[in-house]
């Protein structure tokens, strides 16, 4: 039975988390990348093989056509590997690569954010309350709905301070770390951790302590990074 392309809800999340406007316009292009993504995240999709188009059109009841599309584009946001010849493969989860994605966000997102604390409007900590509640909400459910709402806070915090350039290479890399959440957050009691450290950055945030939350997020990107790593097996 094909899946039901019905992910509008999803889609007005993602619009409202950027800033824009309260209705988005999906094409079946749009959605079939956001479902795709979403089993990426979560885990479904095999990393070890290569992925089947003719299958997932036929299970999602849509053509060839919307569905490279949206293979083309989650290769673009790095959530696929082309493979020539053979389509599109999931790379596998890597300390390796833990260590890049968070490496890179500790350059540029604390600090991002604790200059966007002391310049967000009314609008934008409004935002960021409301991205704070969808992710304590989406504890209850899936990892994969965590890991979205997840990187929907962080983003919160860092689009006040209006530099497209920065704001895109953080989504990017918040996007990239998307499966690594879901694997942070497996073991039990890590979710109740990142609750209380996204509690204190919310909190640092709307107080306008740039320099607490500077701290909180450093840390906070720190301690999962040593987390993910002690998660793989050494390299011999």
């Amino acid at each position: 039975m094909a899946t039901t392309l019905s992910l509008d809800g999803l889609a007005l999340e993602e619009g409202r988390a950027r800033g824009e406007g309260v209705i988005v316009v999906q094409t079946l292009a749009d959605r079939i990348f956001a479902i795709v993504r979403e089993r990426i995240v979560a885990g479904t999709i095999p990393a070890d093989r290569t992925i089947r188009q003719d299958a997932l059109a036929a299970e999602l009841g849509v053509s060839k056509i919307p569905l490279r599309e949206a293979m083309a584009r989650l290769e673009q946001e790095g959530l696929l590997d082309g493979v020539a010849n053979r389509g599109y493969m999931i790379a596998p989860l890597s300390a390796a690569q833990a260590e890049d994605i968070y490496g890179l966000r500790l350059k540029l997102e604390p600090a991002a954010a604790a200059q966007a604390a002391m310049v967000a409007t009314d609008e934008d900590r409004a935002k960021l309350v409301a991205a704070f509640d969808a992710l304590d909400q989406a504890a209850a459910s899936d990892l994969a709905r965590v890991a979205i709402c997840n990187r929907q806070f962080h983003m919160a915090m860092v689009r006040p301070i209006r530099r497209p350039l920065t704001i895109q290479l953080i989504r990017q890399l918040a996007i990239l770390a998307e499966r690594y959440v879901v694997a942070h957050l497996q073991p039990a009691g890590r979710d109740a951790r990142a609750h209380l450290e996204h509690r204190e950055q919310l909190d640092a945030f709307m107080a306008r302590d740039g320099a607490r939350l500077q701290a909180l997020l450093d840390g906070h990107i720190r301690s999962t990074l040593t987390d993910l790593k002690g998660g793989f097996a050494p390299v011999c």
